[in-house]
C-alpha cells in the first residue's frame, strides 16, 4: 500500500480524480464524505506514511487505526473510484486494528521487551485466512451464472481487444479461448481457498496464485491488486516459511532476528480487549458472509439494477456502456432545456453514472440543487437513458415519465428502473 499510494500520487490521480471535479458522487450514509481541496494531498501523506509504519511496527495500534480511517476516507470521496480490491484493503485493516500483528520482528517489539511474542493466537492469523478465504470463495460463486460461463460474457468483449499483447495476441481472438478463461477463472476463485488450506497442495496452489494474477496483470489494468493478492496468499503457509523470509530480512537490514526469538506467547493488555476482540471478529465476519447475499431482498435482475451489487466480490462480470440524457423543466412555465454533463462531470465520472442507477438518481438531485440557484423554483429533473448490458442491445434504462427530483435515495426497491427483459441465471 505504501508502493500504492506513492503510484497514485506520482502519476497524478490524486488531482485528476479528487480535486479537478466539480461534482464527487457519495456512497449511502456517507455524503458527508467529500475532498478537502488541496487538503486531500494530507490525506494521501497519512494514508501513505502510516502504512509504511505499519510495515515496520511502529506504533502499530495508532499507525493501522490511521490507515484504516485514512483510507477508507479516501474510498469514501467518490463512489466513481469504487473497485473491490479497495474494499479488501478497508476491510483487511480494520480486521487488523483488532490483531497483534506487531508482537514480532516489529520496531515496537525492539523497542518494547515486554511485548516481544514469538507466537501469536492462532485465530489472529486463522482470520485473514477466512478473509481471503471469502473474497475468493464468493468471487467464485458469483461467476456461476449464465452470462460468465454459457456466454463468456464480458470476456468475449474485453480479450479480443489485446491483440497487441505478444504470443497471447492472436490466442486471445479465438471464441474458445474466452469460455476457457471464464471456466478456468470460476474453478480457480471457487479451489484456490481449499488448495491453499491442504498443506500438500500449498505449493501448487500458490504457483497458480502467481500465474492467475500475474495474467490478469497483463490483461487488464487492474493497478495493484494481483501483487496485493500474491503477497496475502502467504499467510496460508506455516511458520517455517515466514522465519525464512524474516531472516532473509535481517540479513538484507542487517536486524538481528534472534533477538525477537524468545518462544514467549502473545498475550492482550488485558482480559476485556482479548474477548472484545474475538467479539468483534465473530461480528465482523457474520457481516462478510452475509452481505454478498443481500441481493435476494431485491426483485428484477441484479447485473441489471445493481442493487447489493457491490461490496459482494462480483469481480468483472460485466460490462455496462449507456449514456443518459437529462432534461430540465421549468413547471412555471414549461420551458425545457437538455444538460450538457460535461459541464458538471469529468469523462470517467459520466461514464459511470450513465450505466448505474443510483448515481443517475444522486446526480439529477445534484442538478435540481444547481437550477434552483440559478432561479429555476423547484425544476423537474427528467432522463433519458439507454444501456447495453454484456453485448445486449441497447434498452431503455429509467423511466422518462418520472421526475427524479420526487425520489429520495434509500434502500428501498428502484421501482424507476425499466423491466430488464432477459435473465441471467445464478448467483
Amino acid at each position: 500500500m505504501v508502493i500504492s499510494i506513492v503510484r497514485f500520487a506520482a502519476n497524478g490521480w490524486i488531482e485528476k480524480l479528487y480535486i479537478e471535479p466539480g461534482f464527487f458522487f457519495s456512497f449511502y450514509g456517507f455524503e458527508w464524505v467529500k475532498p478537502l481541496g488541496e487538503w486531500t494531498y494530507l490525506i494521501f501523506i497519512i494514508c501513505g506514511i502510516s502504512a509504511l509504519f505499519v510495515s515496520i511496527g511502529f506504533k502499530y495500534r495508532a499507525s493501522i487505526i490511521l490507515f484504516f480511517l485514512s483510507f477508507t476516507y479516501i474510498e469514501l470521496m467518490d463512489k466513481t473510484t469504487y473497485l473491490n480490491h479497495y474494499y479488501f484493503i478497508s476491510i483487511l485493516s480494520l480486521l487488523m486494528i483488532f490483531l497483534p500483528a506487531h508482537a514480532y520482528f516489529s520496531f515496537d517489539a525492539y523497542k518494547n521487551e515486554k511485548l516481544r511474542s514469538q507466537q501469536v493466537p492462532k485465530w489472529s492469523i486463522d482470520s485473514i485466512k477466512f478473509l481471503l478465504f471469502i473474497v475468493y470463495f464468493y468471487a467464485g460463486l458469483a461467476k456461476l451464472n449464465s452470462d460468465w460461463l454459457f456466454k463468456a460474457m464480458p470476456l468475449q468483449i474485453w480479450l479480443p481487444s489485446k491483440y497487441a499483447i505478444p504470443l497471447l495476441g492472436d490466442l486471445l481472438q479465438q471464441t474458445w479461448t474466452h469460455y476457457a478463461f471464464a471456466w478456468a477463472g470460476a474453478l480457480y476463485d471457487l479451489t484456490i481457498p481449499f488448495l491453499l488450506l491442504i498443506k500438500r497442495t500449498r505449493v501448487f496452489a500458490f504457483v497458480l496464485v502467481v500465474i492467475f494474477h500475474v495474467l490478469t496483470r497483463v490483461l487488464f489494468p487492474i493497478g495493484m491488486f494481483p501483487y496485493i493478492m500474491i503477497v496475502s496468499a502467504l499467510i496460508f503457509f506455516d511458520s517455517k516459511i515466514h522465519n525464512t523470509l524474516v531472516a532473509t530480512f535481517s540479513k538484507w537490514f542487517r536486524i538481528s532476528k534472534s533477538l525477537f526469538d524468545n518462544g514467549a506467547v502473545y498475550t492482550f493488555p488485558s482480559s476485556w480487549i482479548r474477548k472484545a476482540s474475538i467479539g468483534f471478529l465473530s461480528v465482523f465476519f457474520f457481516i462478510q458472509l452475509l452481505v454478498p447475499f443481500r441481493y435476494v431482498l431485491y426483485p428484477g435482475e441484479l447485473f441489471w439494477t445493481e442493487e447489493g451489487y457491490r461490496f459482494s466480490w462480483r469481480v468483472m462480470l460485466m460490462e455496462k456502456a449507456g449514456y443518459a440524457h437529462f432534461k430540465v423543466v421549468n413547471p412555471e412555465n414549461g420551458q425545457r432545456f437538455y444538460v450538457d454533463n460535461m459541464k458538471f462531470l469529468t469523462r470517467f465520472q459520466e461514464k459511470q453514472m450513465s450505466t448505474q442507477p443510483d448515481f443517475i438518481l444522486e446526480y439529477a438531485h445534484f442538478l435540481e440543487n444547481y437550477y434552483q440557484n440559478e432561479g429555476i423554483q423547484n425544476p423537474a429533473i427528467y432522463v433519458d437513458s439507454y444501456v447495453a448490458l454484456n453485448g445486449r442491445q441497447s434498452r431503455p434504462y429509467v423511466n422518462h415519465e418520472i421526475d427524479l427530483t420526487e425520489i429520495r435515495p434509500s434502500l428501498k426497491p428502484r421501482t424507476w428502473i425499466l423491466p430488464f427483459d432477459d435473465e441471467i441465471k445464478g448467483f
